[in-house]
């Protein structure tokens, strides 16, 4: 299961760091949703929201939203409850780096909103 992190998460967080390979919380947060009966392709998109929420340093409303506070239980009721949501929350995340900017279709330059 994906351990409780306290708040705020700081990206040299040595209890993340101190992790061996596929045994990060974004392993153990895939593995808890495949378990729930989350599907394959969604837990994976999940994946990696948990992972780039704390990789890239987004704020923290959105590690929290991100799983990064309650084990990842929120996204996982989430993904049951309406995946189309899910998935298009968390595509939206990842394709906006935590809402951060977004990439122009026309010119393919990142647009920073900061």
């Amino acid at each position: 299961m994906m351990k409780k992190f306290l708040r705020p998460l700081d990206l040299f967080d040595s209890e993340v760091l101190d992790c061996v390979y596929g045994q990060y919380p974004w392993d153990d947060w895939e593995r808890d949703a495949l378990a729930a009966g989350v599907p394959r392709d969604l837990a994976g998109l999940g994946r990696l929201t948990v992972r780039e929420a704390y990789q890239h340093g987004w704020d923290d409303r959105l590690k929290s939203l991100c799983g990064w506070y309650d084990q990842g239980r929120r996204m996982i009721r989430l993904a049951l409850r309406s995946p189309a949501t899910a998935e298009k929350r968390w595509q939206h995340l990842l394709d906006t780096d935590g809402l951060r900017g977004h990439y122009d279709h026309k010119t393919g330059e990142w647009i920073s909103h900061h």
